[in-house]
């Protein structure tokens, strides 16, 4: 049992909820009626609230926006075929986000107050759920430093907050993706295996480079000789190859993917040959070139499976084989949508019910 860390809430007057259609509507935009908020300052954490969703007042001299001392998570809930509410392995997040503090000199966030106060408020925004096959809740906890101080510290003060929004399908078709390699997402003793703030804004530019040749995400490769794949945009990143699914291996530069987890222990237990280990471009180009590469495709929260379809790299493109074809990476997206809707067995115990 969660307690509900003795969370104040104030309702909201009037739902909003009738204003949307909340199994149609752009992803990330539209966002429900409250909000959770918890605070951490003389060393503990304190204040616990669910509110109306509301803008935050805050000073141009807070510490996040100077230092970049933020992090955050994604997660989604789904309503099942009977109307049950769900989050898919919360805990999971709870404890990649503790990870992500340690890494970036910021509190740990105890357990009651994350999960008690998305409990609570998911409990109060149901409504605000999809009940299409590809809608979700989706879930942004996130952690910023608020001292008001110009000076390069750790803050002494922090707001852990829980905002969420109705969505659909992050991509609503198959993506091409062009290999990077100038430009780096993260390096061996830095921050790429956590979700801090930092890891998303060094990559629009070099995303932006690649949408205007006609892209939608970049292939990461490794910061010393570009010569290893690592991630795809904001996905981990896994291919076929033959008989086997193969996906770059964790490491301090890659994120630790719930939904990557997910995949493989799908995989494995359907006797499919994993493995986790470096992939080089060569080594993908090559099974392009012999026909081995038969699925490429990308996994992560908002994404879930995102198609890969084509691939460049240099002045080459290299198109994949059509979506209908594959085997495995629909019937992987398949199972997770029917799992987290209740309508096949959840053997893996992935799913915590709220209500």
């Amino acid at each position: 049992m969660i307690a509900n860390a003795n969370i104040k809430i104030e309702k909201t007057k009037e739902s909003r909820v009738t204003n949307y259609d909340v199994n149609d509507v752009p992803f990330g935009k539209c966002f429900s009626d409250h909000m959770f908020i918890a605070e951490y300052a003389d060393g503990k954490w304190q204040n616990a609230s669910i509110s109306p969703y509301q803008d935050m007042p805050m000073s141009y001299a807070m510490s996040a926006l100077h230092y970049g001392q933020a992090i955050f998570e994604g997660m989604k809930a789904y309503k099942s075929i009977t109307g049950d509410v769900s989050i898919f392995r919360p805990l999971e997040n709870f404890k990649r986000m503790n990870k992500s503090a340690i890494r970036m000199a910021m509190p740990e966030v105890p357990e009651e107050i994350f999960m008690g106060g998305l409990l609570e408020l998911l409990k109060l925004d149901s409504a605000w759920i999809p009940t299409s096959d590809t809608g979700s809740l989706y879930i942004r906890p996130f952690l910023i430093a608020t001292d008001e101080a110009i000076g390069v510290k750790a803050s002494d003060t922090y707001k852990f907050v829980i905002i969420t929004c109705p969505a659909g399908k992050y991509y609503t078709e198959p993506i091409k993706v062009l290999i990077e390699t100038n430009y780096i997402r993260a390096v061996e003793g830095g921050i790429g295996f956590v979700k801090a703030a930092g890891n998303y804004g060094r990559s629009l530019f070099p995303t932006k480079l690649a949408q205007q040749k006609g892209y939608q995400q970049v292939i990461w490769t490794d910061g010393k000789t570009h010569s290893f794949l690592e991630e795809s945009g904001t996905m981990n990143l896994m291919f076929v190859v033959g008989d086997t699914l193969i996906t770059p291996a964790l490491s301090d530069t890659i994120l630790a993917g719930i939904t990557r987890n997910s995949v493989l222990a799908l995989a494995r237990d359907w006797g499919m040959k994993v493995e986790e280990r470096k992939i080089s471009i060569i080594e993908i180009l090559e099974a392009h070139a012999n026909g081995t590469l038969k699925e490429a495709f990308g996994v992560g929260t908002a994404a879930t499976i995102a198609q890969i379809i084509g691939i460049g790299h240099v002045d080459n493109y290299y198109p994949l084989p059509p979506v209908e074809e594959r085997q495995f990476s629909p019937k992987i997206d398949e199972t997770l949508r029917n799992i987290r809707k209740g309508k096949i067995e959840d053997k893996f115990n992935w799913m915590f019910k709220v209500s």
